[in-house]
């Protein structure tokens, strides 16, 4: 399997920049996961990866070697598609060999490798059987098996459990998941989804107007967001942020939010516009908390609620227990957990540096 390396990767449309000089780093063997809004650019990223779509500058490097003008076919990559793009027409067996036929391998070798990829994907019994007739997760391990077969050094796939429902979805990323395991192979995979780059991703790289904004761990992702965007887009509700009312010098330990003294971690570089944030988990009730609130909403979802609190900060959501009875409109005190509070440069929407920054990075690294 292979590194892929991007060297300032450029693509425009135009005068539409689909993808902003990127530079990003695909370890040998690493799953990893281009997640984002639509349109980010996080499909094109994958096209030029794969060589369906030429940049219009920059390099792209597999296993050190450069491939950025060679043809698609050239270099053993294999795409799997959102839509599966089999032939209806032809059996499992038939879709899954035919890459092999076109590179002309001897028969034993495709019949040896066609029974070793259906038995990996657990599809034996359907390998006689014409793809037409096949639910639609039958059909996704099809296309998967064509691109197994071939044994290429890096697999690209670009939304492939996009058409299914969302129960047989779940259990198509645990078994990816299994599936690269197995394999140890390179994979990159473009989603929306969070939820499915959270669940099988060695590495996130998060995308937003055709600019890598974080390349990191699930953990550090969700814990530690490099970007205001990045704290907005990862986590189901997101991560609360709340504007500071003056400028924030360094050392502070202590911000205004709406005229409410609330403490923070130390902040070590300071700013003159300054966003506090911080996960709903890492919101507690308090009667005697400083920042006051209503509460508007009680989002119950089964293991815990979410509350959703109006303040003259802002709206804050807070994470309570499934059995926690607070009423719609009731007047509430919040305070945060200093440790986990987090400061954002108001102009560049950037985290600052922070004791609480540094000891989540630690705690992140070391598991």
């Amino acid at each position: 399997m292979s590194e892929i390396k991007l060297n300032n990767l450029h693509k425009s449309f135009g005068d539409f920049v689909a993808v902003r000089n990127t530079n990003l780093t695909i370890g040998n063997g690493r799953f990893v996961v281009l997640l984002g809004p639509s349109g980010c650019g996080k499909t094109t990223t994958l096209r030029m990866i794969a060589g369906l779509e030429l940049p219009t500058s920059g390099q792209i490097l597999l296993d050190h070697r450069d491939v950025t003008w060679q043809r698609a076919r050239e270099r053993d990559i294999a795409f799997v598609f959102q839509l599966f793009a089999l032939y209806p027409h032809m059996t499992v067996r038939e879709n899954i060999a035919f890459p092999l036929r076109n590179e002309r391998l001897p028969r034993k070798q495709i019949i040896a490798r066609v029974a070793s990829t259906a038995r990996l994907l657990r599809i034996e019994e359907l390998l006689d059987r014409r793809v037409g007739g096949l639910s639609g997760g039958d059909r996704q391990r099809v296309a998967l098996g064509r691109a197994i077969v071939r044994q290429p050094q890096a697999f690209l796939m670009d939304e492939p459990l996009g058409t299914l429902d969302a129960d047989f979805r779940e259990l198509m990323c645990l078994e990816l998941r299994k599936l690269h395991n197995q394999l140890g192979a390179t994979t990159v995979y473009v989603t929306h989804d969070q939820s499915e780059a959270m669940a099988m991703a060695d590495d996130i790289v998060v995308m937003n107007g055709g600019e890598v904004l974080q390349a990191a761990a699930p953990e550090t992702i969700y814990h530690l967001p490099e970007t205001v965007f990045v704290g907005s887009f990862i986590g189901s509700p997101p991560m609360n942020f709340l504007p500071v009312d003056a400028p924030v010098p360094p050392g502070a330990t202590e911000v205004r939010l709406a005229g409410a003294a609330v403490p923070v971690s130390r902040c070590l570089q300071g700013c003159d516009k300054a966003l506090l944030g911080v996960r709903p988990e890492h919101v507690v009730l308090d009667d005697d908390g400083r920042l006051r609130g209503r509460v508007m909403a009680d989002e119950y979802l089964g293991s815990h609620q979410i509350l959703v609190v109006e303040t003259a900060a802002g709206v804050v959501r807070v994470r309570v227990d499934k059995n926690h009875v607070v009423p719609l409109d009731a007047t509430i005190g919040l305070t945060f957990r200093v440790e986990r509070t987090l400061l954002y440069d108001g102009h560049s929407q950037r985290l600052l540096p922070s004791e609480s920054a540094l000891v989540v990075r630690k705690e992140v690294a070391h598991g």
